[in-house]
């Protein structure tokens, strides 16, 4: 039993550096035992998991141990890229193909001939796009914006997404044909909440890596350091937890990191959410919470916030006025926060006066069409910027208008 017990951790150490993901969780392992069967075939891909937990570190894993892993590997956010021009940055154009098509394109796909593309966010192409890609799924070929001659390609496709691409199917969002050719091999890649004991582990990774990168002394975290960080919930999964442990790194050089220092750095507002009483609603998260997760972890920090002007509010203090924004300066959405718009204005005032219960009362959804709303409103219904100030992709917020029935205002 020892001796096969051994074999076991082995075999993972093994795994865990040949495809640079570490982690001794079941999970993993079944992740990295997964990676190792599919990487040196060529089939397509899906890999399925919520925003931050490495599903771009797990398509580079399947391309580096693949046979084309001397050509390249293109990643494509598929969520960044506008509608309008996205079979162009995809499948290239022809000159004159469009207005400022002032010569031959070439897209990813032929960039990553031989190769391997990632589509990131595959969720967020449109449905007419989606036929394209089927096609260069199925036949390897498509045809660039404007051109009437097909173009052969050898691409291997990964793609990812941090939504149920099952459900977006039942709805009409994503075609049942392309989500049954990617999802053969689905790799699931686990939360961090569901691989916490792996926190220690990457904690230490990224310290190290953060201190031999700015030549940093670090001397490690104290025991109840590790039980705290591994407590926490980490909405934003591995991406969060590693830009927490190097902002630590750095303002904390050249001592054991302790349990006081963590608190501080997590602050109330993100410890554990049962652990929090100023949090309008609990969470439990899972893929199709993702991106409304992003937007509402900032409303919620501000509770606390709200919850102490209650008080001057009472007493008929009102907010200030937002200063009149320039074209081209995107405030932080958060801003834009409910407030109450029937203002007394005849004594002057014009400045909205926050209603201190609003934020208890609304649901998630109330919370997130308000947001969006109220950032449509200081934007003048312009998509782009609002986009920008929430920090979403354009279709998503394109998808939650029509989700919400937001109507433009005339």
């Amino acid at each position: 039993m020892g001796a096969m017990m051994y074999f076991e951790e082995n075999r993972n150490d093994t795994l865990q550096k040949k495809f640079g993901i570490l982690g001794k969780s079941a999970h993993v392992q079944s992740m990295l035992e997964t990676i190792e069967q599919v990487a040196p075939t060529d089939i397509s891909v899906l890999i399925a998991g919520e925003s931050g937990s490495g599903k771009e570190l797990v398509a580079l894993a399947l391309h580096k141990h693949s046979k084309r892993a001397h050509k390249p590997f293109i990643i494509v956010n598929c969520g960044a890229i506008p509608a309008g021009i996205i079979e162009s940055e995809l499948f290239g154009h022809k000159k004159g193909a469009f207005t400022g098509a002032q010569s031959d394109r070439k897209g990813y796909f032929q960039s990553a001939d031989g190769g391997t593309i990632f589509l990131d966010e595959i969720g967020e192409t449109p449905l007419e796009t989606q036929v394209k890609l089927l096609r260069v799924l199925e036949q390897g070929e498509f045809f660039p914006v404007g051109s009437s001659s097909s173009v052969k390609v050898d691409v291997r496709v990964v793609a990812a997404s941090n939504r149920n691409l099952e459900k977006e199917v039942d709805v009409g969002t994503f075609r049942k044909d392309l989500f049954y050719r990617l999802k053969a091999i689905t790799i699931m890649v686990p939360s961090l909440g569901d691989r916490k004991e792996d926190i220690p582990i990457l904690a230490n990774k990224f310290a190290n890596d953060c201190a031999i990168r700015n030549q940093i002394i670090f001397k490690g975290f104290s025991e109840g350091a590790y039980q705290i960080m591994s407590q926490h919930r980490w909405p934003g999964n591995i991406r969060e937890l590693k830009n927490f442990i190097e902002s630590m790194v750095i303002l904390e050089k050249g001592g054991v990191i302790k349990t006081d220092a963590i608190y501080r750095y997590l602050n109330a507002e993100s410890t554990p959410t049962e652990m929090n009483p100023l949090l309008p609603v609990k969470l439990d998260r899972n893929v199709d919470q993702a991106e409304r997760e992003l937007i509402l972890q900032q409303l919620f920090m501000l509770r606390r916030e709200i919850n102490e002007m209650k008080e001057l509010i009472s007493h008929g203090i009102q907010a200030r006025p937002a200063a009149e924004d320039s074209p081209d300066e995107y405030q932080p959405a958060l801003e834009v926060l409910p407030d109450d718009q029937d203002q007394d204005v005849s004594n002057g005032d014009t400045g909205p006066i926050i209603n201190p219960n609003m934020m208890g009362s609304l649901t998630a959804s109330q919370v997130e069409r308000e947001l969006i709303l109220r950032s449509l409103q200081r934007f003048n219904f312009n998509k782009r910027k609002t986009a920008q100030a929430l920090e979403m992709a354009e279709r998503t917020l394109y998808r939650k208008i029509k989700e919400y029935g937001i109507a433009q205002e005339n």
